[in-house]
Order: structure tokens, then sequence, then C-alpha cells
């Protein structure tokens, strides 16, 4: 009888065009990810609440085991990333222009965590050169990422390798093409995302013998 009342109770929902959607949420890839934890919360999160990047799974998964403790991270935007590279690398820091958002996100950020607060423009872009070193990791994710990736290209180290998300966007290709050029190959991270239901793209750009193992 159980049996019976579950085919006629999925039969119903598949006839409404609502039972992959209750498949996805009752037991999927998404929600082991964490994807409904995120999309209720507006949050980058993962199933049990832990911050993320706002990056695609794919990236997530292949970038999260290269990440050693050792490295130093600059990132254009701050948010749930500040907090996931704070706490598995030396020292992260950041840029943002919402001097709001900088509130809101502070008390979160662990000790060896930092956030400049810069208006958009120069002093926003030129950011990275404030602590006077080189980063492993930079990370495009803000305001001006043509202008940001052009600068900030300069401070990273010999292994250094660059990240410019959300890479699918027509108006970031003159970056691509910036560290194309500049003799970096680039790998492309396509899929989906926490919070929000279409697909987007993450790229790395490195070099032979780069930090992460390339």
């Amino acid at each position: 009888m159980v049996k019976f009342l579950k085919k006629q109770s999925w039969g119903l929902l598949n006839s409404v065009g609502f039972g992959g959607a209750v498949q996805l949420y009752l037991k999927s890839a998404l929600k082991e990810y964490g994807w409904f934890r995120s999309f209720h919360s507006k949050q980058s999160v993962d199933a049990a609440g832990n911050p993320l990047p706002w990056y695609t799974y794919s990236f997530i998964f292949f970038l999260e085991p290269r990440i050693k403790p050792h490295f130093e991270v600059f990132e254009y935007g701050s948010g749930n990333s500040t907090r996931w590279y704070g706490a598995r690398v030396k020292h992260i820091a950041a840029v943002e222009h919402d001097a709001q958002w900088i509130e809101m996100i502070k008390p979160k950020l662990p000790a060896n965590s930092i956030v400049y607060s810069r208006p958009q423009g120069d002093t926003y872009v030129e950011a990275v050169k404030n602590e006077g070193k080189k980063y492993n990791i930079i990370v495009v994710d803000g305001r001006n990422r043509v202008k940001c990736t052009a600068f900030s290209a300069q401070y990273l180290t010999e292994d250094g390798v660059l990240i410019l998300d959300n890479s699918e966007r027509d108006w970031y290709q003159p970056a691509k093409d910036f560290m194309t050029n500049r003799g970096y190959k680039s790998i492309d991270f396509r899929g989906m995302l926490p919070i929000v239901g279409h697909e987007s793209c993450s790229t790395v750009f490195y070099k032979d013998g780069n930090c992460l193992g390339i």
C-alpha cells in the first residue's frame, strides 16, 4: 500500500511538472553542495552554513585542495570568499567600494584578513599595491575588472595565479586577452554556483610551475 501511494504521489508530481524539483530537493548533488540553503539564505554557503566563495561549484572543488597555508591572497571585492580564504591561507587582503558592506562583514572576518575601503576609480584599481608585496592568488571579482586585471598582474608572485570570476561576460574579454598576451594559460570552470539558478564561469590564469600545481 505504501509503495502504491508513493508511486501515485510521484506520478501526480510528474504530471504537473514538479517531480524533478522535488527530487532535487530531497536527494541530489545540489542538496549536498548546499545550494538550497544558499538560495533560501541568499548567502554563499555550503550545506552546513559555512562560507563559500561565490564561484562555480566546479571551481570551488578544483581550488580547495590546492590552497596552501603559506599563500597570500588579494581580492577585488569581499564577502564570504574573504572568510573562506582567511580560514585557509596565511593572509588575505581585499578592497571593497561599499563602506556599508564592509561594516556588515568586518565582524565575521578572521584576524588574518583586512579589507580596504576605496571608492570606485584609480585608488580602487591600485589597492593591490597597498601592502607592498606580491600575492600567490589575485581574485578579480569586484568593480572595473578589466582595469583591475591589467594593473594587478604585476603583483603576482612568479608562481602566482589570477582568478577572473563571471568570465563568461563579453565585456570582460579584454581582461582575458590581456592575460593571454602576457603568456598565461587559462582554464574555464563553467557550471552552477550558490544562490542563483543560472550558469556562470570562473577562469584561472596560470603559468608553468604555478602555486596550484596545474
